[in-house]
This record gives structure tokens, C-alpha cells and sequence, in this order.
């Protein structure tokens, strides 16, 4: 089975079944959705048994293609890393996996700086918020957001400080005399933050706080509803800096209390092939300014 063209036909299967969608693996292998739906059906006749459940608006895999999808995925993986080991100059790779919005907000707007002060060197990121196994060695580098729990065999650098206070608008600041004001504001929850709305309430002596408008998963998408006026987010001034910087966001009180805590950390193995380099990227990073 595995001659060249099933082989294609297998990588076009593992992007659709991955992506759930034939259109979607299209566009990512460049290819019509007709070509996708047809080397699919092509493998199905070829193995014998149906892949996909197809229905108008959706395809969903079959119990044979859950089972197919999790050894093409490893296969792929493996296929990918060989091709990393030959084609990249390893020594000066850097393989950084990161939490979303501190890879949004942080990260990519102050990589350019550290590419510049050490020339030659690769630095490649990915961004989810599971933690970095190590022990695979996908990456070199972890920026989690909370303490790693795991730090037997880790070096982990808090990576500052960070203020968690309310933030919105210039225009919306204009509606916020003190922080009682707040009840009458659309407030911006995010979901997976340690420090909600009342735990700044309670900090500041106002009582239990008005239920959030409106709630997102990830930081970076409460920073940019703030900055396009929905509603006033409790964010840490970390990651809303270029907000703050640009003044698309604004601290409306200057005399409220507001939560202090080390949110997120750099870890990479004290034994790790790239414990050097990674010994560089986390010097540098902790001395950014933020």
C-alpha cells in the first residue's frame, strides 16, 4: 500500500481528518477541494473501508479513520523531525514553545531584537497552553503561563512581575470617574486568568462584582475587545503593553488597588541539548523591559 501515491493520499487524509474539513486541507497542501476529495475516496476504495461520515455541512471520521489518523500523525511527526536533523544547523536551532497570548502580545514583537544580538541563530515557535514534554524532544524551551508544577529535572525563570488592573478605551476611561463606575460598564472576563473580576472587586472593597458581558479564552483577544471599545478587561499590563504604549488602552484609575503576581515562566531541561542557547534566549528575555 504505501507506493508513492498512497503515501500522497495518506498526508491529504491526515490534513483533512486533522483540520475536519476536505476545504481546509485543500488550502493548506494547496490543492482544489475536488483533488482532496478525490485522493480520499481513492484510499477508502484502496483500503477497503469507509474514512469519513460525509453530510452536507460537515465530515466526521469513522471508528477506521480515528485509528488511521493517530498513526499517519506520528508518522508525519517523525517524517518532519528526521527532515529538521538534516536540513537545520541544530546547534543554532531554538525550538520555544509558548503560551498563546504571551506569543501574540510578548514574544513575537521583541524576537527581532534577540535574532539581531545573536546572529545565525533559528528560533522557531509554537504556541498552545499545554505544557512542553521535554522528554520527546519537540522543544527546547517552555513560556507557560502559572508555575510549572514538574521541576525536578527543569531550570525555571520567572519572567516578572505583572499588574492586573482594568483597562479599556480612552473613551470608555472618559465614563469611569471611580471604580464604582464599573457597574454600569460592559465588563470583559477572561476565562482562564488566575485573577478574575473578583478578586479585584474584593481587593478594592466594592463587593461582588456585575456578571461579565462578555468572556474569551484567551488574553490577547480580551486586550484587543478592550482597545476596539466593547468593554473594560482585567488584564495584566504584561501583555497589554503595546496597547498601553500606543494608547489604545488606558488605566482609568489612578488610586485603586490592583492584584500583583508572577504570571508566567521560561523552563528548559537542565540537561537539554540546547541547555546553552536556551541559557541565552532566557538571559535575554528576563532583561527586556517590560
Amino acid at each position: 500500500m504505501l507506493q508513492m501515491a498512497s503515501l500522497s493520499a495518506v498526508r491529504i487524509f491526515e490534513a483533512a481528518a486533522r483540520l475536519a474539513s476536505f476545504r481546509a486541507a485543500a488550502e493548506e497542501l494547496h490543492l482544489s477541494p475536488s483533488a482532496v476529495s478525490h485522493a480520499i475516496a481513492k484510499l477508502e476504495k484502496d483500503l477497503g473501508t469507509s474514512l469519513f461520515e460525509r453530510s452536507t455541512r460537515k465530515v466526521t471520521l469513522t471508528l477506521a479513520g480515528q485509528t488511521l489518523l493517530g498513526h499517519a500523525s506520528n508518522a508525519f511527526e517523525e517524517l518532519r523531525r528526521g527532515v529538521e536533523t538534516i536540513t537545520s544547523n541544530k546547534a543554532h536551532l531554538l525550538r520555544v514553545h509558548c503560551a498563546p497570548s504571551y506569543a501574540a502580545q510578548v514574544l513575537s514583537a521583541r524576537l527581532p531584537d534577540f535574532l539581531g544580538k545573536n546572529e545565525g541563530v533559528e528560533v522557531r515557535v509554537a504556541a498552545s497552553t499545554n505544557y512542553a514534554r521535554f522528554v520527546d524532544g519537540l522543544f527546547d524551551v517552555d513560556i507557560v503561563y502559572g508555575e510549572p508544577s514538574n521541576r525536578e529535572d527543569l531550570i525555571v525563570v520567572p519572567l516578572g512581575e505583572e499588574i492586573i488592573s482594568p483597562l479599556c478605551s480612552p473613551k470608555m476611561a472618559e465614563r469611569l470617574k471611580n471604580p464604582r463606575d464599573l457597574a454600569h460598564l460592559p465588563l470583559i472576563r477572561s476565562d482562564l486568568k488566575r485573577i478574575q473580576w473578583i478578586d479585584w472587586f474584593e481587593l478594592n472593597n466594592l463587593g461582588p462584582p456585575p456578571l461579565p458581558a462578555m468572556s474569551f479564552d484567551r488574553s490577547f483577544l480580551a486586550v484587543d475587545a478592550a482597545a476596539n471599545g466593547l468593554g473594560v478587561a482585567l488584564e495584566s499590563n504584561t501583555l497589554a503593553r503595546r496597547e498601553l504604549d500606543s494608547g489604545r488602552l488606558v488605566r482609568p484609575f489612578s488610586n485603586s488597588r490592583d492584584n500583583r503576581y508572577i504570571g508566567h515562566y521560561l523552563a528548559y531541561p537542565k540537561a537539554g541539548s540546547q541547555r546553552r542557547l536556551s541559557k541565552i534566549f532566557a538571559d535575554w528575555l528576563t532583561s527586556q523591559d517590560f
